[in-house]
């Protein structure tokens, strides 16, 4: 449904965008992920047709978007960072006009305002003014604009910041309605949580450049630790080099009395190195396991925090 090819942008001496590629099918959610600056919004600019790549092609069902007026670009609904609505207008007023960029006027205009707003929970505040509605109302409002064609792309650019998590949380559930109706969704983020909660596979991007692209499985199998067991000890604890030569064991770390023993394979490692730990002598107290997060791939692929 939709693909990037190769899309590089400059701005003077700052390569912006430096050969990403991606491609999202329909029914699918593709997450951009990486920390402010690293190239998402951008990213999305040139998909939408905003600004201009210096190389590059973006192909919307096989078909390369050509110019500002090429119709196949009403395949796309974009939700911006910034909000683009009137406060001194009502929600219904703020959709009636931007339904008619989209030509849409009568029934069909009220009818494609109505299911917007019953989408978004927002139809007992149709004829309220926007200056009125809350920070997470506005965002709702806003992704609202997008949907009014009925396109079959939806570019989402951060589309919860500054969002309380009551209203967070309704968005997703509209982001996963509109999954189950075949839209293809291209989602940025640097929260990992919304990454995760939301997206059937994720391309992490750093300055410009695409550093992986898989599903979250996938990106944790990039990992020399996928699980953490946190271990507190009730003594001094067993030789580390001992444990670390265990089958299974791929780090090991104790501080005063806790132990840290990085696995691969919970369900078939966390009972060996316990067992393990009482045959040696090694009585303990309390046990939990930490999973790796996408925090943590992105610290192990770039060597700093997706927050940075």
């Amino acid at each position: 449904m939709l693909e990037a090819k190769n899309l590089q942008k400059r701005y003077g001496d700052v390569l912006a965008v430096a050969g990403v590629s991606l491609s999202a099918g329909a029914g699918q959610t593709v997450g951009l992920l990486g920390p402010n600056g690293a190239g998402k919004t951008t990213t999305v600019s040139i998909i939408a047709g905003l600004i201009r790549a210096d190389a590059g092609q973006v192909l919307i069902e096989g078909r390369q978007l050509t110019g500002d007026t090429d119709p196949i670009k009403r395949r796309i609904g974009l939700v911006p960072q910034e909000l683009a609505l009137y406060d001194e207008l009502s929600a219904r007023e703020n959709l009636a006009f931007f339904g008619s960029l989209y030509d849409l006027d009568g029934a069909r205009l009220n009818r494609a305002i109505g299911e917007a707003l019953e989408l978004v929970g927002l139809t007992d505040r149709a004829k309220d003014k926007v200056r009125t509605f809350s920070g997470g109302m506005k965002r709702r409002l806003n992704l609202c604009a997008a949907l009014l064609h009925d396109p079959q792309i939806l570019l989402l650019d951060e589309p919860t910041v500054g969002v309380d998590p009551q209203s967070r949380n309704a968005i997703f559930d509209n982001l996963e309605t509109l999954k189950t109706r075949g839209k293809t969704l291209l989602y940025t983020t640097h929260y990992m949580e919304e990454a995760e909660r939301l997206c059937d596979r994720l391309i992490i991007i750093d300055h410009g450049k695409v550093i992986a692209d898989d599903t979250l499985n996938g990106l944790y199998r990039l990992l020399p630790v996928t699980n953490m067991l946190v271990v507190e000890l009730e003594d001094g604890g067993p030789p580390m080099a001992d444990l670390r030569a265990l089958a299974g064991v791929e780090s090991a770390d104790l501080q005063g009395s806790q132990l840290k023993v990085g696995i691969r394979d919970l369900p078939a490692d966390a009972p060996r190195v316990l067992q393990w730990l009482v045959d040696h002598g090694h009585q303990y107290r309390h046990v939990i396991s930490e999973r790796a997060d996408l925090e943590t791939v992105f610290l192990t692929l770039t060597g700093r925090s997706l927050r940075d």
